[in-house]
């Protein structure tokens, strides 16, 4: 049976394959957590070559005791010789204060690490026995049951969880052998959240029953991490056969082929796009994914749309396209140019260029409003809205698709061939979308 008496040996085996990183940051709360792992790092920084070593404390100010806990990390972290990063976050208000507080710890954390950093946390076996039955509660499918993973990209760098064979017990029996002192959060003995109720009312039942629940539960996230892994590999093998260049790819979003993903049996359709969609959005329950339903089985021309968190999935041109809530905002317009400048950032928008002979007249960039006409040589005045059609142009690129006006003439459409280019083709007009249209990171 292990022992607090082996805690070292055995981070340090968990750490391991991070020595050669730029630094170990420290998640710092203040509380028995945190506090052990700091101080099992900081002994064995004395005994062993490691990565310097950091730590950070984010204050929520939730409450009025936490204001005195800046104060108290600062003072462990000089007894240890630790530098210390305290960072103040504003918790955005909704139902869920709990999860409101993760994020805007997580983003303060990602927004900390550099390149090669890796940050630390403390969670333990028994937190990670904690999250399976949380969202077992909550029907999880097999993503949701892995629970918390060992180690995830974060910011520029990694996120590492090394505490998680370790069970509270043992922190518990280091920190009273080390004389250690931490801070006792008074909201954890509030019942109305989910987390304090199972940990406080629940696990000591289950665990009076079943004493090695907390093993047992944090086993089962290890197989359902297992089980996750291969199915990310099965999503990867389906992504790739609908990760087929288009004829649109320039605009830098996100899409696939809808064809190789159509002939999947629904649930390899879920998993696929349940992938895909994970860095740029929060993915909707097992409840919830009848608007991939509608999406996929809609007519040729019926534009579908699925709306998710912070952005909506299209369908044009045979493909699925992730659009940001960034890219669906209107652009503003127009902007006049300036020469002799042969660039110009558009407001939200990215950022035109001429090259060749700049026309002469007034340049101007404009957003299609309806109605537009253009003069094509050979071909004579044409309706802008026929001429988007022939180009197989998506309806949601439209907005955007910047032109330029000589005068109140249109007399070029940004990256469309033939329509691009003035009438002698001595010079060309060449869009770069922004690159903020890709969600959540």
């Amino acid at each position: 049976m292990n022992s607090c008496a082996d805690l070292p040996t055995r981070l340090l085996t968990q750490l391991a394959p991070w020595r050669n990183a730029a630094t170990w940051r420290i998640a710092f709360s203040g509380g028995l957590d945190s506090t052990v792992l700091l101080h099992l790092l900081a002994s064995l920084a004395t005994h062993h070559s490691l990565p310097p070593l950091g730590a950070i404390h984010v204050h929520h100010g939730l409450q009025a005791a936490a204001d005195a806990w800046p104060g108290h990390c600062r003072s462990v972290c000089e007894a240890l010789g630790v530098p210390l990063e305290i960072v103040s976050v504003q918790v955005l208000p909704g139902a869920s204060v709990e999860r409101a507080a993760r994020e805007a710890r997580y983003a303060a954390f990602a927004a900390a690490l550099h390149s090669n950093e890796v940050l630390l946390t403390a969670q333990h076996r028994d937190d990670q026995a904690e999250t399976l039955l949380f969202r077992v509660l909550r029907g999880a499918g097999v993503r949701g049951l892995a629970a918390m993973p060992r180690q995830r990209p974060l910011g520029q760098g990694h996120l590492l969880r090394p505490l998680l064979d370790v069970s509270r017990a043992e922190l518990e029996a280091y920190a009273t052998q080390q004389g250690l002192s931490w801070i006792e959060d008074p909201s954890n003995d509030d019942h109305r959240h989910a987390r304090n109720y199972l940990r406080q009312r629940v696990f000591p039942v289950l665990t009076g029953r079943w004493p090695q629940a907390a093993r047992v539960l944090a086993r089962s996230a290890a197989h359902m991490s297992e089980a996750r892994g291969l199915l990310d590999d099965l999503a990867r093998i389906d992504l790739a056969r609908a990760a087929i260049a288009g004829k649109f790819d320039w605009l830098g979003l996100p899409s696939l082929e809808l064809e190789p993903l159509r002939v999947l049996s629904p649930a390899r359709q879920r998993n696929a796009l349940s992938f895909w969609l994970a860095p740029m959005t929060t993915l909707p329950d097992s409840d919830h994914w009848a608007g991939w339903d509608s999406l996929r089985d809609a007519q040729e021309d019926a534009r579908p749309v699925w709306r998710l968190a912070g952005g909506e999935l299209h369908r044009a041109g045979g493909r699925l396209w992730w659009l940001s809530d960034h890219w669906l905002r209107p652009v503003a317009g127009p902007v006049d140019w300036s020469l002799p400048s042969r660039s110009l950032i558009l407001p939200d928008n990215g950022r035109v260029a001429l090259s060749g002979q700049i026309p002469a007249g007034l340049l101007c960039v404009r957003y299609r409003e309806g109605g537009e006409v253009m003069q094509l040589p050979g071909r004579g005045h044409r309706d802008l809205k026929r001429l988007l059609n022939e180009n197989g142009v998506p309806a949601f690129v439209r907005g955007r698709l910047p032109l330029l006006y000589v005068g109140d003439q249109l007399r070029a459409v940004a990256n469309l061939p033939g329509l691009d280019n003035g009438a002698d083709g001595t010079w060309q007009l060449t869009w770069t979308p922004g690159n903020q249209d890709r969600g959540l990171s």
